[in-house]
């Protein structure tokens, strides 16, 4: 319950702002300000209880307590490593990023990149950060996380070993602004040794709250370089790295052109240049290890230098063992095998000059027995996946589709939230994708499994790679599209956040996110045929089978009176002498009934469920049943074992989760998927099946809890409003 108010809260904060570069999430509720402003009080420097500078910050297994890597080690301050410590010397640069002892060269790769850019460097390194004035031991830096920037507190204190940082350092030893961002982005995921191994789009995206396309070089466009161009000139960010091998022991060797295997690399520039009567295709890439370049054509020493006009060579051309090396775009495609681009999110750009994309985004998640179908593949359940609706009515201002159609572009972009931070317990990444499918009608419920069975997609994501995030750019039709997202195996639990970058401005919405009752209720004309025996000679063969539509029978009724008087002698024959029937007679009674139907395997009604059905209908507080209340109950229950026999047909005593999802309903609840997922959780076991006591309690507390609502909205505004009191008294029926 605590679980769901927390998440109702966050969505209106977010609703109202929060989460935005300019209003961060504070990350585990660190305010720096406040921090920094405590230690400045007590002239003391911050030492960080959340990320303590102890074993487990650096690992858990390879960087582990026990592990021969991490022996030696020392955690200190950088007053303590160097005689005068800066934040920043002389602004940051691609030379301040230089790897360590750790395998995280592609979030080196991203951050070099970040220094290409002021404004985006600003939003990730808040300035006013310094050794010298309000200096606390105290740092803070910003990334971006499944759709919101997060604002990460750490205290200085970094690993070292013989004096000197074992991780991220600065060619300027006195610099520390790289070493402690590197040290929050570990904080974030866990540890540092949680950084070891990934892609530089991920971090590219953390720091830029961007979305990906990702390129074969092999086979990709043959635009591709006009795109890179494209690309850098709208500040997006770009990496490419080279193939890992198989062999672990081969990542990170050098080849003869020095060209590191495995390796990720940052892409600055890209140029095109006369070069003895024809063009040339020049890359410009950033080691991030500062050093080891590229030694073929085109590099710092070669000869193709001097074969094009004298003044571009001395503006392209810089002798010096940087890291940074030009090389042909031919070269490049050879030596490496992926580029990979991070399109800006329209609230990072600053520049007016710059043609922003619009975006709308969606969290969401999978869960086990409710939204977990898997891919499409699994026919039976994948339909149950979370559906989202997007609209595209505004075409590109220059359009290429078949005949002249108007064509709207757009990148769709889905990814899974927290798996590296869940690494420790050995997560993985699951392999996800998405299909498109297009609209003809309009619809605001979630599409049966006859829809996808009759509609092929128009587009789609594999799910054969394991990949963070999974992206790709299209071009659609005008028109209205459904994503469906999803897992390639059902019942695989994760959470998700799904991103549309358009270049015009499109909506998205979930589909089916209404939630609406109709149960049944007590004809006001006809009565329901009820049973005609009493608890000590039961009949022999089963109820008749209920009206589908509303509850009434299939078979002609016996008169008024007569149904009245055989329910009466159910009741009054354990009823109270005040003609009231507590909880523990009402399970008497039913269990008696539900023992002699053959039609129901069930072990009975539990004396919760019992207490469900008196709530439900308990208008005077009494804690018990009039006849009149029972009478209306008896009804209920019959309409609910009608529902749960279509079910289970093979009589085995429980229903699968999804099948809850029809029988739901069915009885006339229209619910969303949250809601959907409580209802697994609460009633469900561990296999997700739900049994008949769990079925109808169910049924019964949408009853009651809409009945609740609808009593308290006095205003019809979809709104009620109730004091601590009476929501206590409510929350506790």
């Amino acid at each position: 319950m605590s679980g769901v108010a927390a998440k109702v809260a966050k969505d209106r904060a977010v609703a109202e702002g929060l989460g935005t570069n300019k209003n961060a999430v504070k990350y585990l509720n660190q305010d720096f300000e406040e921090l920094r402003a405590q230690c400045l009080a007590s002239k003391t420097l911050f030492t960080d209880e959340k990320f303590p500078a102890c074993p487990s910050a650096l690992g858990y297994k390879d960087l582990g307590p026990n592990s021969p890597k991490t022996q030696g080690v020392v955690w200190k301050r950088p007053s303590e490593i160097h005689p005068n410590p800066q934040f920043i010397v002389d602004g940051a640069t691609r030379l301040d990023v230089c790897q360590g002892a750790l395998g995280d060269c592609w979030l080196l790769a991203a951050i070099a990149s970040l220094t290409l850019n002021r404004d985006l460097l600003s939003q990730v390194v808040p300035k006013n950060q310094s050794f010298q004035n309000n200096y606390a031991g105290i740092f803070h830096f910003q990334f971006w996380q499944y759709g919101e920037w997060v604002d990460i507190v750490v205290d200085d204190r970094l690993p070292t070993k013989n004096g000197k940082l074992v991780f991220l350092t600065s060619t300027e030893r006195s610099e520390f602004w790289s070493a402690l961002l590197e040290k929050a982005y570990a904080k974030l995921n866990g540890s540092y040794e949680a950084l070891a191994g990934g892609q530089p789009i991920e971090a590219l995206e953390d720091v830029t709250g961007g979305i990906s396309e990702l390129y074969d070089l092999k086979n990709g466009p043959n635009d591709l370089f006009q795109i890179v161009q494209k690309a850098l000139r709208a500040k997006s960010l770009v990496a490419c790295y080279t193939i890992k091998s198989s062999v672990k022991e081969e990542n990170e060797t050098i080849t003869s052109s020095k060209v590191v295997k495995g390796h990720a690399y940052s892409v600055v520039r890209a140029e095109e240049v006369i070069y003895r009567g024809g063009k040339e295709k020049l890359i410009r890439l950033r080691n991030p290890w500062g050093n080891l370049e590229w030694n073929g054509r085109w590099s710092d020493e070669a000869p193709e230098w001097n074969d094009i006009d004298p003044k571009l060579k001395a503006a392209l051309s810089k002798k010096s063992d940087d890291g940074e090396v030009w090389m042909s775009f031919s070269d490049f495609r050879t030596e490496y095998y992926r580029l990979d681009i991070c399109n800006l999110s329209p609230d990072i750009l600053t520049s007016n000059k710059v043609k922003k994309w619009s975006l709308t985004q969606f969290n969401g998640c999978w869960k086990s027995g409710c939204t977990a179908g898997g891919s499409v593949k699994n026919t039976a359940t994948f339909w149950t996946n979370p559906q989202f609706k997007i609209k595209l009515d505004q075409p590109d201002d220059e359009y290429k589709g078949v005949a002249d159609e108007p064509c709207c572009t757009v990148i769709v972009g889905l990814m899974q939230k927290n798996r590296r931070k869940q690494k420790e317990t050995g997560a993985e990444l699951y392999k996800i994708g998405y299909s498109l499918y297009r609209l003809e009608n309009r619809t605001e419920v979630q599409l049966s499994k006859d829809f996808f069975l009759k509609n092929k997609d128009v587009a789609r994501i594999d799910t054969e790679k394991r990949y963070r995030e999974v992206s790709r750019r299209f071009k659609l039709p005008v028109g209205e599209y459904l994503i469906v997202p999803c897992t390639f195996d059902p019942c695989q639990d994760a959470e998700f956040c799904l991103r549309v970058f358009s270049e015009k401005k499109t909506e998205i919405m979930e589909v089916g996110d209404a939630v609406d009752a109709d149960p049944y209720k007590k004809p006001t004309k006809t009565k329901l045929k009820r049973p005609s025996w009493d608890l000590d000679n039961p009949p022999s063969k089963p109820l008749t089978r209920l009206n589908r539509k509303r509850g009434y029978s299939d078979e002609p009724h016996t008169s008024n009176n007569d149904v009245n008087t055989d329910v009466k002698n159910i009741f009054e024959k354990l009823a109270q002498e005040n003609n009231e029937m507590n909880v523990t007679e009402l399970q008497i009674v039913l269990n008696r009934i539900l023992s002699n139907r053959r039609d129901i395997k069930s072990d009975g009604f539990s004396l919760s469920t019992c207490r469900e059905m008196i709530n439900l209908l308990d208008l005077d507080r009494t804690g018990t049943l009039s006849f009149v209340e029972f009478d209306i109950l008896w009804l209920k229950l019959q309409k609910y074992m009608e529902i749960y026999k279509k079910v289970d047909i093979n009589c085995s005593g429980t229903m699968d989760s999804y099948e809850m999802r029809n029988s739901l309903q069915e009885a006339g609840f229209t619910l969303n998927n949250k809601i959907r997922e409580i209802i697994v959780q609460r009633y469900a076991s561990d296999d997700l099946l739900i049994n008949f006591d769990g079925f109808i309690a169910c049924m019964i507390r949408l009853e009651t809890v809409f009945k609740m609502f609808e009593l308290l909205e006095r205003k019809k505004s979809g709104v009620i409003n109730l004091s601590l009191p009476e929501w206590l008294c409510f929350a506790l029926v």
